[in-house]
């Protein structure tokens, strides 16, 4: 059993189990039935997407301190007790059963999943 962190919309790992969608909004132009099928989510998580006022700064950092705040911003965010209390479930989750948890963005290391990753680590998920 483990968390796997993937980009959403690539082909599943095996044994990947349900596919958890952490992003702001559907994928554009795909509809809801196809979501599943085609590899971008099983079901719609945004709680623990960025704000959008969050993933602005996020999308556009083009230097390490753009990117530093806005780091600092998601992880704020992902400190509040709603979202501390979603991070704890999925980590506990991992215990249990295969999941994973995605964003559409091509690289980890620009994108709010490699954040979520260092978060839920933090909370004891055991990660693939």
């Amino acid at each position: 059993m483990a968390l796997a962190v993937v980009r959403l919309g690539t082909p599943r790992l095996p044994n990947e189990g349900l596919r958890i969608g952490t992003v702001r909004r559907p994928p554009r132009g795909v509809p809801k039935s196809e979501f599943a099928s085609q590899d971008w989510y099983d079901v719609w998580f945004p709680n623990l997407a960025p704000s959008p006022e969050t993933m602005k700064l996020g999308q556009g950092a083009e230097t390490q301190a753009q990117w530093a705040a806005f780091s600092k911003q998601y992880k704020a965010e992902m400190a509040t007790p709603a979202a501390k209390h979603d991070l704890a479930l999925l980590a506990s989750l991992s215990h249990h059963t295969d999941l994973s948890v995605g964003c559409y963005c091509e690289h980890e290391s620009r994108c709010h999943r490699g954040i979520l990753k260092e978060l839920l680590a933090g909370c004891g998920a055991m990660l693939r």
